[in-house]
This record gives C-alpha cells, structure tokens and sequence, in this order.
C-alpha cells in the first residue's frame, strides 16, 4: 500500500458505515462499468447514456437529496469521495453527475418547501440537472449577466441566453440566473430561479465540440418569453447573489474533487507505464530524475487530497463562509491535475501523444478545471484579496 493509497483509506475510514458502503459500490461500478468505456465515449463524442443509467440503478442521486423528498441525505465528504472515484474512471461521466449537485444544492438550501417537493423527488429519481450562469459576455464576471426576469403578476417571464452550459441539453432542471428587471442596481438585481425542461420557450442553440470532457454535453441556450410561476423563486428577487455564492462555495470543492480524479488517474498511468517500460537496458522507473518527479507530485497530491478532506469538513459542519477554502480546493486541485496529466503524457514519450493509452485524454479533460467555476485566475485574485482587505 502506497503513501496515497493509505491516505485514501484514512479519508474512507472516517466515514460511517453506510457510506463507506455506498462508496465502495461506487468504485465498483467506476472500475467494471465506467472506466471501460471512457475511451469509445470521448473517441465517439457520444453522450454516456449506459453509465448514467448503472448510476441510476444505483440510485446515485439520492446521495445529495434529503430525505425528506426521497434521497439519502449523505454527508458532503461521502459525495467528494464519490465524485473524486467517477473522474477517476472517466472524467467526462464524472462531470455529467457533479452538475446535478451543483445545480440542486442550491435547491435544497434556499428553496421553499413548495418548491423542493416538486424539484427533488425528480432528481432523487435520476433526473438530470443544469446550472446555468454563464453568458458571452459574462463569465468569471457574473455581474455583468444580461438575462431578464420580469414579474407578471403570479409568473416571472424570462428572456436571455446562457453559454458554456454542462447538461444543457439533456436537463430535466435547469437553476438559472438574471437580472430582476424591477431592481436597477446590476449587481442587486441578479435573482435565482429553477426552470423545468418542459417549460416553452427553452431551445437549444448550439451543442458546442470541446477539446476535452467529450462525452459530455455542453450547450447555449435561449430563454425566450419563458413562463415560470413565481414560487420557483429562490429566495427573494435579488438575493441571487447569496445562492450564487452559497453555490459556488459547494461546487468548487466539487470540482476540485472531479481534478484530483483526473490527476490520481494520470499519477496511475505514469507509475504503471515507467515501472514496465524499460530504456539504455534500465526502468525509467529507476532514473532518479524521474523519481524526483514522482515525489513531487505524490506530495501535491496529498497535500490536495487533505486540504480537500478539511473543505468537506467545513461544508459539512454547516459553515458557510467557506469562500477562500472553497477557492484554494479549487485552485489547487485544478492546478495539479495539469500538472499531473502533462507529466504523465511526458512520461510516455511518444506513446503519450497518440490515443494508445489514455494520458492524451487525461491532458485534454484536465485543462478545463482550471477554467470553469472561475478561471484560476480569479480564484488567485478572491485568496490574496482575503488577506489584504482593508479594516
């Protein structure tokens, strides 16, 4: 058992009995369903249908559901290990099922009680889900959103479109945000709502051909005079804010997570090819060159692991002031799974760059973690800010 294995069991270990258990039959399925056919998936581009419904057999969406509307209510920590196994096997699956979380939290912390019986009873079934931020000309600037929610009487209307966004497509349920057209201040006036799939008005624009994550869908769309009763409101109109926050504070640990899978599968590949390939009549294992990479990489990824393991802790103690945390899992983790899949690709020489193996792929679906949730720029900018804020 390695340094990293034995962290892994340790982090496992502090779980209860009954999520170990649903962990370990998540690894299951990732290892005998879901790994084996990432490579087809992402060569094909085609959507993973089959997985999705093993997970749903599986009834992996009632980790995150209370309850109360037909889920589990598992702990945060149970799900970023869940999570961290998915990308681990494929990245892409992986993402498709960390967008459900990250679209529902906010349901299940700032809905009406109305509200939640009707949405999560769906998604503890299996239903999908999408959130949907991100314009053209609003990305880590979500002020700048130009999407409109006008009130009419008992309905709010929506017009607008949202790019970049994961499951578009495919959603049963889409939390989307705008602007109150009431509240003039831009930065007041963004409000939170939730869209159902059947609503009229929604139409897909465009499916968009990624460099990475391939498998996975990802789409712009159009709200045009869409229709929603008020009550699918979250909280009032413009505190949408304070559920884009409180969103974001759980999705980018989620999204570190999805990394460090990323990157825990890259470290895998690397060790499995240099410990077999042999050159000048030696493992490239045994060049200390090589085992300097090695070691350094193997701390990172520690390191990550336990400051992500603390951030789960803190979401699941109930704090929610977790922002710059939320921002270093993020980077961090990001960061690292570039790192990780540039190495690995380096580590196989040749065979690295070509679709033999799998390290190209690794290479292409990590890139995007450092971009999405907020481009580790930004995350580098919220962090040092945090420590030089003026009194």
């Amino acid at each position: 058992m390695t340094v990293l294995d034995r962290l892994d069991a340790r982090l496992e270990g502090a779980l209860p009995e009954e999520e170990a258990a649903v962990l370990e039959a998540v690894k299951r399925l990732a290892g005998r369903t879901i790994a084996p056919a990432a490579a087809t998936l992402d060569a094909e581009g085609r959507f993973p249908w089959d997985n999705l419904a093993a997970m749903r057999a599986l009834e992996l969406n009632r980790m995150f559901v209370p309850e109360a509307y037909g889920g589990a209510s598992l702990s945060f920590a149970c799900y970023i290990r869940a999570a961290h196994e998915l990308a681990r096997a494929c990245a892409a699956t992986g993402i498709v099922w960390s967008t459900v979380f990250h679209a529902v939290k906010p349901v299940i912390d700032f809905g009406s009680e109305a509200l939640k019986r009707r949405i999560l009873p769906r998604i503890a079934d299996g239903g999908l889900a999408a959130l949907c931020i991100t314009e053209a000309d609003a990305g880590s600037d979500a002020i700048g959103m130009r999407t409109r929610f006008r009130p009419d009487g008992d309905e709010v209307v929506i017009d607008g479109t949202k790019t970049f966004i994961t499951n578009g497509d495919v959603a049963d349920i889409y939390l989307l945000f705008g602007k109150w057209t009431e509240i003039k201040d831009g930065r007041a006036a963004v409000t939170a709502l939730v869209v159902e799939k059947e609503t009229a008005g929604i139409s897909v624009l465009r499916l968009e051909d990624k460099l990475g994550l391939r498998a996975s869908s990802t789409a712009a769309l159009a709200f045009e005079g869409v229709r929603v009763p008020r009550g699918n409101l979250l909280l009032r109109p413009g505190e949408g804010l304070q559920v884009l926050f409180g969103a974001l504070n759980k999705s980018r640990p989620s999204i570190a997570a999805h990394a460090l899978g990323i990157a825990r599968a890259a470290f895998d590949d690397a060790i499995a090819y240099i410990t077999t390939r042999r050159q000048s009549g030696r493992r490239i294992a045994d060049f200390q060159g090589i085992q300097f990479m090695l070691a350094d990489l193997a701390t990172d990824l520690a390191q990550a692991e336990l400051w992500l393991g603390h951030v789960a802790g803190l979401v699941d103690e109930g704090l929610d002031d977790i922002g710059v945390e939320a921002s270093m899992a993020k980077l961090s983790a990001s960061d690292l799974a570039t790192k990780a899949a540039d190495l690995c690709v380096q580590l196989h020489g040749g065979y690295g760059y070509i679709r033999e193996y799998r390290a190209e792929r690794l290479l292409r679906d990590a890139k995007i973690t450092q971009i999405w949730e907020g481009t580790n720029q930004i995350h580098r900018q919220l962090i040092g800010r945090s420590f030089v804020r003026r009194p």
